[in-house]
């Protein structure tokens, strides 16, 4: 069997794979990384977003050998080695932004790809728009784009004014 080399959330792995393997399949399979999901099979849902090489990409339509000698982000690589999360993650919980969880992982990686190719801003429609390959279920979507934009000033190194309590 051919062989993917690659770092998964800062740590190099070499597995052997199937021609046929798919990425998310070696993230849940070989790796036990399973907080990337597989909720469609068809890149429909967005569920198994990962970063490669800092660029969002659905991993059930990538195969593992497309992979090799890639970084791969995983949503276990988002937050700091002390547990400190990343502000999506943060603002996520802060804006009340899932409900299941399902999508979370997915929406949480393509939001964070979305906020780094805006850095001079981001609307609420070009979050929108930039999410329309990631469904949720649950959510009606508005505490989600609460939570991108909320993350946005972070991500940027903006300072955000305390809300008084």
């Amino acid at each position: 069997m051919p062989q993917v080399s690659l770092t998964v959330n800062g740590k190099q792995h070499t597995v052997a794979v199937e021609g046929r393997t798919l990425l998310v399949e070696l993230l849940r399979e070989k790796l036990s990384l399973t907080g990337t999901h597989v909720g469609c099979d068809t890149s429909q849902c967005g569920a198994c977003v990962v970063h490669v090489d800092g660029e969002a990409v659905k991993s059930c339509t990538m195969l593992a050998l497309q992979a090799d000698g890639t970084s791969v982000t995983t949503i276990e690589g988002l937050a700091k080695s002390d547990g400190t999360l990343h502000p999506m993650q943060d603002m996520f919980r802060e804006h009340h932004a899932l409900q299941c969880g399902f999508c979370t992982p997915g929406m949480v990686m393509a939001a964070v790809d979305l906020v780094r190719q805006h850095p001079g801003g981001i609307t609420e429609a070009e979050i929108r728009e930039g999410l329309e390959g990631n469904l949720c279920r649950c959510t009606g979507y508005h505490n989600i784009v609460k939570a991108i934009a909320a993350a946005w000033p972070l991500m940027h190194g903006a300072q955000v004014a305390q809300a008084a309590e």
